[in-house]
C-alpha cells in the first residue's frame, strides 16, 4: 500500500468513525488526518478565512497543525456538520476538484442546509474532455440540475443572470457530446446584436466586424480545447460559430446547438433556429430576459420561446438565481444592488 493510500484509509477510519466525546470544549471533538500539511491546506484554499467563516458558520472550534484537523464544538451535530463539510471538500479534491473560496463557503452553505448528499452528487458530476484539459463540475447545485436537465431532454432554455455558467457549461455538454461521438458538429450562434450598435457602423470587413460578438465563444472553447484541435474543427466545418440569421433555411441534424445571448433575438428568429433541428440533435437555449437590447417595440424570442415551450415534452426550462453566480462574489452583490435599485425589470413574463 502507498503512503497516500495508507493515509486516506486512516483518514477515512478516523471520519466515519461515530463522533467522539472528550473533555475539550463542550465535550465534542473530532480529529480528521490528512497525507501531510499540504493536503489541510487544499481543503480551506489555503485561506485561514475560510476556516474561520466554517466556525463562525458551524458554531465550532478549528485547529490544524501539520497533517490534522481537530474540530470542536458544544454541539455535536455542529461538529459532525463540520466534518462532513471537510470530508466532502476532501473527497471533491481527491477527485480533481479544485478548491476556493466560493466552494468552500459554499459547501458550508449547504451542509447547514442538509443538503450534504446533494454536496456529494455535485462534486462528482465531472465533464472530461482530455488529460490535458481540466474537467469541468458544476459549482453550484443550480447547476447541476442544468447539467441533468441538458443530460435529459432535446431543448433546454437556461436563463438567469451573468456569472452563472449558462454558455459555458453548455458548451462543455457538447464538447463532450462530440467527443463521445453523440453529435457529429456543433454549432454556436448568437444573435448580432447589442445595445445602441449597428454592424454596418462597425471597421473591417464581415469577419471582423463578427468577432468582438462572438468573441465569448471563442473564448469558452480554449479552457476546453487545444487550440489546434479547434482550428482543425473549424476548419473542417465540425464547430462553427456564426450570427442567429445566417442559420435560415439549414436542417440541422446530428448537432449540438447552443443559441447565446437568446434575450436578443426577434421571435422570428427564434422560431427559425428552433425549427431547424433535425435528427439526433439537441439544442440549448441560453439567455437574460432583464438584458433586452431590442428595440423597444420587438419582443424578444426568449420571452416568447419561454412562455410557448414551458410545457411541451422533451422541453426544460432552468431558471438561475443569484446564488448560482460562481464569478467574484462583489457580483452577486451588484446584481442584487441593481435589482433593488432598478426593481424587478418588466419582461412580459414572470420569471420567479
Amino acid at each position: 500500500m502507498s503512503k497516500k493510500q495508507g493515509a486516506e484509509t486512516e483518514a477515512s477510519q478516523t471520519l466515519t468513525a461515530p463522533l467522539p466525546t472528550s473533555d475539550g470544549l463542550g465535550g465534542h471533538e473530532v480529529t480528521l488526518h490528512f497525507e501531510n500539511a499540504r493536503a489541510v491546506q487544499i481543503i480551506h484554499a489555503n485561506d485561514p478565512a475560510n476556516l474561520r467563516y466554517l466556525e463562525s458558520e458551524m458554531g465550532v472550534k478549528v485547529t490544524t497543525r501539520d497533517g490534522w484537523l481537530k474540530i470542536e464544538g458544544s454541539s455535536g451535530p455542529a461538529v459532525e456538520n463540520a466534518r462532513k463539510v471537510l470530508v466532502q471538500l476532501h473527497m471533491a479534491r481527491e477527485k480533481g476538484v479544485r478548491i476556493n473560496q466560493h466552494s468552500f463557503r459554499y459547501a458550508v452553505g449547504l451542509v447547514n442546509q442538509g443538503l450534504s448528499e446533494k454536496l456529494e452528487k455535485m462534486f462528482t458530476d465531472r465533464i472530461s474532455f482530455s488529460v490535458k484539459k481540466e474537467a469541468i463540475v458544476p459549482k453550484t447545485i443550480g447547476q447541476m440540475e442544468y447539467l441533468d436537465a441538458i443530460r435529459n431532454n432535446i431543448v433546454t432554455i437556461g436563463i438567469g443572470p451573468a456569472g452563472t455558467g449558462k454558455t459555458y457549461l453548455a458548451m462543455a455538454m457538447a464538447v463532450q457530446a462530440l467527443k463521445n461521438n453523440l453529435v457529429n458538429r456543433i454549432i454556436l450562434t448568437r444573435p448580432a446584436v447589442e445595445a445602441g450598435e449597428s454592424l454596418g457602423f462597425l471597421p473591417g470587413d464581415l469577419q471582423e466586424k463578427l468577432l468582438p460578438y462572438l468573441r465569448p465563444l471563442y473564448d469558452a472553447l480554449n479552457d476546453m480545447l487545444e487550440l489546434e484541435e479547434i482550428q482543425r474543427y473549424m476548419d473542417r466545418g465540425i464547430i462553427e460559430i456564426a450570427p442567429l440569421a445566417y442559420m435560415r433555411g439549414r436542417t440541422l441534424s446530428q448537432a449540438f446547438v447552443i443559441i447565446d445571448e437568446a434575450q436578443n433575438a426577434t421571435t422570428e428568429q427564434m422560431f427559425m433556429l428552433l425549427t431547424r433541428l433535425g435528427q439526433e440533435s439537441k439544442c440549448v437555449v441560453t439567455g437574460d430576459p432583464t438584458q433586452i437590447d431590442l428595440p423597444h417595440h420587438r419582443k424578444s424570442g426568449l420571452v416568447e420561446a419561454i412562455q410557448a415551450l414551458e410545457k411541451v415534452p422533451g422541453i426544460a426550462l432552468h431558471l438561475f438565481k443569484d446564488p448560482d453566480v460562481v464569478r467574484h462574489e462583489i457580483v452577486s452583490r451588484i446584481i442584487a444592488a441593481y435589482r433593488s435599485h432598478r426593481g424587478q425589470r418588466n419582461t412580459s413574463i414572470n420569471l420567479g
